[in-house]
């Protein structure tokens, strides 16, 4: 989203406006601070339902019309033991009342529904910030299964924090009484009183979580109502308890955003809109054939809900099959798209291959996670680019796309299937787990506006011989695009061999011959560095003599940093890449501009070497892979050190 000048001063600082009295429902008056950003994070077991509970905290917030960002964050283990470090998931959501860029390095409120959840995240709340501590799970056993040797309730440990302990079970189960249920069942609804407990001190809007419950569990209307009670109990209980004497509002972000039709999305979600937006520019079926894998399935599960829309999912056996259907689909005349995350890319790099050898168009889209082999499948990293760039035998190049916010990975998805039919040739995008599983505003865009995609397939010959005779050459090229004809099997005249032999230039028959393999070789490399690509454009207001430069997911953290560094009186320049194969035609010329060039990457400098290589730059990488996206304050120290140096 636009930036907006007003706004950089909140996106360091939690600034407090002003304060107003309420009267509560006691008849009691409750002080009501405004807010300009605050930062919340929700913790507990993977079976506490702490993802859902952030979901609905942030689709509330959307719709009030904060700009918002989060953070979901997932334990790797499929079901690690209930009340183990292991199984803490946690969702962290920053909302503002101005343009905001990350979900914030720090929460102002942690709700810990259990002795691992505040174990694993009380280091991150800065002193003075509120906790929120489910006091009923505090029992001996489970704080000795997290080292606790006393509680941390007692013991002194917390003296820094406003802490709240509440009794979240009990209310919740006395809540809940006279709908009967076991207390097993009635326990699970105690992440909905949290949620009511929260949406009390926000202000936020409750209508559409009350909506959104009877409708989930519209099978089991007693569950829904109970849900929904113990979402109003925990309302309920703030506004009535003396604990809890002050709620804060955060106005809508009015100031930053564009007129326009908003709604709260994924980068998954974000990306399968814009998979589905290309097919219906391009006016062709879209085929997925993909292989469920954390953390792209997001995906796949998507894409199946749409078949109205022309498009194919096939959940295949393996990696392998996946893509393998997908190039297929496209030698069929689809859209085709395989989706996957970094291990998955590598089992598919043979069949990459063969779509550049083949020159067909075919979408690679890679979640990025932190690796090697199954390394670190739920957390998020940025190490597939040089795999991207390089990952196969043979000289085999691809472009190489890259979305750098949630909503951005709509855009890429266009762009990435323009790319492929244009030139015919498959193309990475390259998102990751922190895009992918975070969301933010997105503005819906109007389909007229929507790129025109359509392709024209072969229809008949295209090459005259010696003697007359008009034959169909399956590799003879667009003079612009150096693409060749995409010709549908079944067409009439148009038969030609198919497979991952080198071919003959113009007619495609095998060949051997030393000359033509270095021209073919030689030709797709040409392809692929000519493809259109926007000039890169640096954020330089004050003639900064150092440039920090970004791809993907890094936009934010790397943007929030700038803004304070140049608040602070500091000078900085910005740039940040989408294509990484090619590099914009003017990259070298914006990289010469500047004595010092930061690359901060989620990776150990892979960009960095790239750029070194290309450009003869001395380019410095700052890179961290510790499966989280870079702190804006941690990288704002990190660029001001390279700014002095």
């Amino acid at each position: 989203m636009t930036s907006q000048v007003s706004s950089e001063a909140g996106e360091a600082l939690l600034g407090e406006q002003r304060s107003a009295p309420v009267e509560g429902r006691d008849g009691a008056e409750k002080e009501v601070r405004r807010l300009d950003r605050v930062i919340i994070r929700f913790a507990g077991d993977s079976g506490d339902g702490m993802q859902l509970t952030g979901d609905r905290f942030t689709s509330e917030t959307a719709s009030f019309g904060n700009d918002l960002s989060t953070l979901p964050n997932f334990p790797a283990e499929i079901r690690a033991p209930a009340g183990t470090l292991p199984g803490v998931s946690s969702f962290q959501l920053h909302f503002a009342d101005h343009d905001i860029l990350t979900p914030g390095d720090a929460p102002n409120v942690l709700v810990a529904m259990n002795p691992a959840a505040l174990k694993a995240n009380i280091a991150d709340v800065p002193r003075g910030g509120e906790v929120i501590v489910n006091t009923d799970e505090f029992a001996k056993r489970a704080m000795a299964k997290v080292g606790y040797a006393q509680s941390p309730l007692e013991d002194g440990s917390l003296d820094g924090y406003r802490v709240h302990p509440v009794p979240l079970t009990t209310l919740t189960i006395e809540a809940l009484k006279e709908f009967g249920l076991s207390r097993k069942e009635a326990e699970r609804s105690k992440n909905m009183f949290a949620l009511g407990l929260l949406s009390w001190m926000y202000h936020r809007p409750t209508e559409g979580t009350e909506n959104f419950l009877r409708q989930k569990f519209a099978k089991k209307p007693q569950i829904a109502e109970a849900n929904v009670a113990a979402f109003r109990a925990g309302w309920n209980f703030g506004e009535t308890t003396e604990d809890f004497a002050v709620s804060y509002e955060v106005a809508p972000a009015t100031r930053a955003f564009p007129t326009g039709t908003y709604r709260n999305i994924s980068g998954n979600l974000a990306l399968s809109y814009g998979l589905i937006a290309a097919s219906r520019q391009a006016e062709l079926p879209l085929y997925l054939g993909s292989y469920p894998i954390t953390p792209a399935s997001d995906i796949l599960h998507e894409l199946s809900k749409h078949k109205n829309f022309g498009v194919r999912t096939f959940q295949a056996e393996d990696e392998i099959a996946g893509i393998g259907a997908a190039l297929g689909a496209a030698f069929g005349g689809s859209l085709a798209v395989t989706t996957t995350s970094g291990p998955g890319v590598a089992l598919k790099s043979e069949t990459i291959g063969l779509a550049v050898s083949l020159e067909l168009p075919l979408l690679i889209v890679d979640i990025q996670r932190g690796g090697p082999s199954t390394g670190l499948p739920t957390k998020t990293e940025q190490a597939d680019l040089l795999q991207a760039m390089y990952g196969r035998n043979g000289e085999a190049p691809v472009p190489v796309v890259a979305p750098r916010t949630p909503a951005d990975c709509f855009d890429a998805a266009l762009e990435a299937a323009r790319i492929a039919l244009a030139y015919r040739t498959p193309v990475l995008l390259l998102s990751d787990g922190y895009l992918a599983n975070g969301s933010e505003p997105w503005r819906i865009p109007d389909v007229d506006a929507l790129p025109d995609l359509r392709t024209a397939f072969a229809t008949g010959p295209n090459h005259t011989q010696a003697d007359g005779t008009e034959v169909f050459w399956p590799y003879k090229r667009d003079p612009e695009t150096l693409a060749r004809p995409w010709a549908v099997p079944g067409t009439p005249g148009l038969e030609h061999r198919i497979g991952g032999i080198e071919k003959q230039d113009g007619t495609g028959n095998i060949s051997y011959d030393p000359a033509n393999h270095d021209f073919m070789v030689r030709t797709r490399q040409a392809k692929v560095d000519g493809v259109d690509v926007p000039d890169i454009e640096a954020d330089d207001p004050d003639g900064a003599r150092t440039l920090v430069l970004g791809w993907g997911s890094t936009y934010g953290p790397i943007t929030a940093a700038v803004r304070r560094i140049r608040r602070e009186g500091g000078h900085i320049a910005q740039a940040h890449l989408r294509h990484l194969n090619p590099f914009p035609k003017n990259l070298g010329e914006v990289l010469k501009r500047y004595d010092k060039v930061v690359i901060p990457e989620m990776n150990l400098g892979q960009l960095a070497t790239l750029i070194r290589a290309k450009y003869l730059v001395d380019a410095r990488s700052h890179n961290q892979v510790n499966g989280m996206p870079f702190k804006a304050e941690q990288l704002a120290a990190a660029l001001k050190e390279a700014i002095d140096a």
